[in-house]
């Protein structure tokens, strides 16, 4: 006899490779995103930018989705917790943006890569898990290796490491609100509200900063693949934890690392130094200790977004 209470969920099958592909696919768009936004930032201001991600994002979700998820895609259990969600995501896109400007992308990317860490940190008081001993040493780990790549002498804007840092502590409560929110509300509910909350701040900002470019069809054609990367790349990452878990799948988000690093050097022919590539790796590790740390911890399991897509 079927359970009421699981009849919903999406059954999950077991398919590690599968998962590791999406997961890739996925974040290597996450990349492809960044690099378009870093682009783009040369020619128009940050807010311009970031509002056309969220727009064409919110277009392409109404477009493709609502016709066949409906009422879905607003219906949700804490509509204040996931409006927060929403708006903490887009202030992480505008300090990411504002970083990218003024940053070379592998270092952004890595700077924002501490989340994790940080998110031991909030994990702690906000949502009542025990940091212990491995996890303040990825803590540690992780500011170590933020203080490697933005040292004095390492050429990036002061600016930019301050922007990058924010990104990051916003990227932090961005993933702590989702863990809280996993329980009760659908992926796909999660995912039109952040990209309805940044259609509407910065839809609403756009006038102020729209400074009366007008964008060639190169420029179109990135624009709309900016929140394409960004729509498909998340629904791609989410749909890989259908395949493999999420103790699998944690260490693979630092191949977007590799990604950065590779399509920095290609597109805009910019490449760490030495110490920079050091902090990256540390900051990986760091990362790791924390999937470590999550896989063997005793936390009672919370219901996964995807299963509820």
């Amino acid at each position: 006899m079927n359970d009421p209470a699981t009849s919903h969920l999406i059954p999950l099958h077991t398919n590690v490779l599968k998962g590791f592909l999406l997961a890739a696919v996925g974040l290597l768009l996450f990349a492809c995103m960044d690099s378009t936004t870093k682009y783009l930032t040369t020619h128009y201001n940050v807010p311009t930018v970031v509002a056309m991600r969220y727009i064409v994002h919110c277009a392409l979700m109404l477009v493709i989705l609502a016709p066949r998820h409906s009422s879905k895609l607003i219906t949700t259990q804490r509509t204040g917790l996931v409006i927060l969600r929403a708006a903490v995501l887009t202030m992480a896109s505008l300090c990411i943006g504002l970083a990218l400007q003024r940053m070379p992308l592998a270092e952004t990317t890595a700077i924002n890569f501490l989340a994790p860490t940080l998110i031991a940190l909030f994990a702690g008081s906000l949502l009542g898990e025990h940091i212990g001993t491995l996890g303040w040493a990825a803590v540690v780990t992780g500011f170590i290796g933020v203080l490697l790549i933005a040292r004095p002498g390492s050429g990036l804007d002061a600016l930019g490491i301050v922007f990058a840092l924010g990104a990051a502590v916003a990227n932090a409560a961005y993933q702590v609100l989702s863990r809280l929110l996993a329980s009760t509300e659908r992926a796909i509910t999660l995912l039109f509200y952040t990209a309805l909350i940044g259609t509407i701040v910065f839809g609403l900002a756009l006038p102020w900063f729209w400074e009366g470019i007008t964008p060639g069809t190169t420029e179109i054609i990135l624009f709309i693949s900016m929140g394409t990367f960004g729509g498909l790349g998340h629904y791609l990452f989410t749909l890989a934890y259908r395949y493999a878990p999420a103790s699998v799948l944690a260490p693979m988000t630092y191949l977007q690392l590799l990604w950065a690093g590779l399509l920095g050097w290609i597109i805009f022919d910019s490449t760490p130094d030495g110490w920079g590539v050091v902090g990256m790796v540390i900051i990986a590790a760091s990362g790791l200790l924390i999937a470590v740390k999550s896989k063997f911890s005793k936390a009672p399991p919370v219901k996964s977004e995807t299963d509820q897509l």
